[in-house]
């Protein structure tokens, strides 16, 4: 279950790399954008304001996430789905898939599928996490390896979801693309106080624990909890009153078909 509350606590460092991918789409007029995992539906908001005269949809495969999303006064339509069923219609000529794909796997096929299916010249936008061999994620795997918690969690975390930008290139090149892809490394800059949860743990229970949270009892989740803190205080100190969190993301933004009037 995803709580659209916790994911948002760190709502403006989670939604640039959303503007800078969207920065590179350079779609005039487009009749249907759709966007996949759009979570609580902020982000996907903007895409309306961007093309008004668009349908807009977002599509999100937690119920708690699209009943949030609802709540938004925007000319959106949202729907619960799940992104490995979707196809685009024939009128889609931008898809956006915003820190969703990590979550998939096989995840490339469905690139592959979603370039041939897509009208020529639509433009499809991907950014995924690519911080899985981060100190975050090191320490994560490794608590999650302990003998008290390796059967449940074990099989839950995977080390490399995503592909580098190359890959990806490749990928939607060879699906007969135009292919813009590129990776940033961000540094947020999290604020610690003594009496709150270490930031980047805070972090990491909007979207990296959930699938942990969801297989411990209320015990194991507490304790689970309280060693990875530990750790990540280690990985991460306080300095000057915060926390340096560099995070990296891979982006790929590709135009479809052999009669794309232009390279990106």
């Amino acid at each position: 279950m995803w709580d659209p509350t916790t994911y948002l606590r760190y709502g403006d460092e989670r939604s640039r790399p959303f503007h800078d991918l969207l920065a590179r789409v350079a779609a005039d007029r487009p009749r249907a954008v759709v966007d996949l995992g759009c979570g609580p539906g902020q982000l996907t908001a903007t895409l309306a304001d961007r093309w008004p005269a668009s349908r807009v949809v977002g599509l999100d495969s937690s119920p708690e996430m699209i009943e949030r999303a609802a709540d938004l006064a925007a000319p959106v339509g949202f729907a619960v789905a799940d992104v490995r069923d979707w196809r685009p219609d024939p009128d889609v000529d931008v898809v956006v898939a915003n820190a969703v794909l990590q979550w998939v796997p096989g995840h490339q096929e469905l690139l592959a599928r979603w370039a041939r299916e897509l009208p020529a010249a639509a433009w499809l936008a991907v950014q995924v996490p690519g911080n899985f061999d981060a100190p975050s994620h090191r320490v994560l795997r490794e608590v999650a390896g302990r003998p008290a918690w390796r059967a449940e969690l074990a099989p839950l975390l995977r080390e490399a979801p995503v592909d580098d930008p190359v890959d990806y290139a490749r990928l939607l090149t060879g699906a007969g693309c135009a292919v813009d892809a590129w990776e940033t490394t961000y540094v947020h800059l999290l604020p610690a106080r003594a009496d709150a949860d270490h930031p980047v743990l805070a972090w990491m229970e909007g979207t990296a624990l959930r699938p942990v949270r969801a297989a411990l009892d209320a015990a194991g989740w507490a304790d689970f909890r309280a060693e990875l803190g530990v750790r990540l205080a280690q990985a991460y100190p306080v300095r000057q009153g915060q926390v340096y969190f560099p995070f990296r993301r891979v982006f790929v933004v590709a135009r479809t078909g052999a009669r794309a009037e232009e390279n990106l």
